[in-house]
């Protein structure tokens, strides 16, 4: 492992770079909350029972390299405890984890997770457009693996780019259930005597996914499995930073040559749509403060229901109701909430204009 200690003694993160060792041993090395996310693509520990083959008796590529081979659950499960205690401790206070596996092992890893005190905020079902079949016909096609996405600990605010995801999904609010191919034609990597490179090397469309959803520009993400690459490879085309961990160094070779050969993309195209949430915030007091709405105009609900006036302090007075432009609209809607952005709109020239309008003026502002 390299390039972690600065020449002064100092501690710098190796940007873009891709450490050999165990990756239990390197993460202890890199400085605590450094991270902005995880990804990982643990081991799956498949306890294959001799080998695989297809109805005209070639054999399975199948997964039953020595890194996947554990004694016991024992032994794995005391793996999967260490590696998520080291990665729980560079994460950021807001960052976040995503743990890839199949049946064999996600519901052992989602158990640690939930041990380490991290705080699972969705699974996703990434289902395969096209698995690899069931050649026994013993049990059904396994057509698809899960994915846990948690933040460091309840308390903590990952980033979600709720509209970036919408726009990738045509306007539809993104699902838990992601229908995806699996890697394989150009983007399949070939070792040297033309063999696959990786037995599960993930499709670079999985991880653009993952990054647009939950990481920003310049964001570090950390791939303690590195294997070919895949995370650093999108990582560079997104102008995200990557801090890969291999201790295989046919891998390595391999991830290496892959990322050399990537040209980040220009970064005025990288930015993606952003949720009103991550917006500024902007009381409604302020379009009364700066004139824009005036105490002792009217508000008129969008739906036609319900009239307040505004007070001077930003409240509204309404029927048998003051409070704020939220509260009231609640109240008169006899809702549990409402939000009174969206629910109040002004007059001018006959026309019924939604509030709303006024505070993305003020933002655009604070924003140029």
């Amino acid at each position: 492992m390299t390039n972690i200690k600065k020449p002064n003694g100092g501690v710098t993160l190796p940007y873009n770079q891709i450490l050999s060792g165990d990756c239990i041993e390197v993460m202890d090395a890199l400085p605590a909350e450094s991270v902005d996310l995880v990804f990982a693509d643990p081991p799956y520990n498949l306890q294959l029972k001799g080998e695989l083959h297809r109805p005209d008796n070639s054999k399975v590529d199948a997964v039953d390299d020595h890194w996947d081979q554990f004694d016991s659950f024992r032994d794995y499960d005391n793996f999967s405890k260490e590696w998520l205690r080291a990665a729980r401790r560079i994460l950021k206070p807001n960052g976040a984890i995503w743990v890839i596996g199949s049946y064999h092992n996600i519901f052992r890893v989602g158990t640690a997770l939930q041990d380490a005190n991290f705080w699972i905020l969705n699974d996703v079902i990434w289902r395969k457009t096209n698995p690899m079949p069931n050649f026994r016909g013993a049990r059904l096609t396994n057509a698809h693996e899960t994915m846990i996405w948690a933040g460091k600990s309840q308390k903590s605010k990952p980033t979600f780019n709720y509209e970036a995801l919408k726009a990738l999904n045509d306007g539809v609010q993104m699902r838990s259930d992601w229908l995806l191919p699996i890697c394989n034609g150009h983007e399949r990597l070939k070792d040297e005597d033309g063999n696959k490179a990786h037995p599960t090397q993930k499709p670079e469309s999985l991880l653009h996914r993952v990054l647009i959803g939950s990481t920003n520009l310049g964001d570090v993400i950390l791939d303690p499995f590195f294997g070919t690459g895949t995370t650093g490879a999108v990582a560079k085309k997104l102008g995200r930073n990557f801090i890969g961990i291999e201790r295989e160094a046919a891998y390595r070779k391999v991830a290496t040559k892959r990322i050399n050969a990537i040209h980040a993309l220009d970064k005025s195209f990288l930015e993606v749509s952003t949720s009103k949430r991550a917006a500024p915030r902007v009381p409604f007091g302020q379009l009364v403060e700066r004139g824009m709405l005036e105490p002792g105009e009217k508000l008129y609900a969008l739906n036609g229901r319900h009239t307040a006036k505004i007070r001077a302090d930003g409240t509204l007075v309404g029927t048998d109701i003051i409070g704020s432009i939220h509260q009231v609209g609640a109240v008169l809607e006899g809702a549990p909430s409402c939000n009174g952005w969206t629910y109040w709109g002004f007059r001018k020239k006959g026309k019924t204009i939604p509030i709303d309008l006024l505070r993305e003026q003020i933002r655009a502002e604070m924003t140029n």
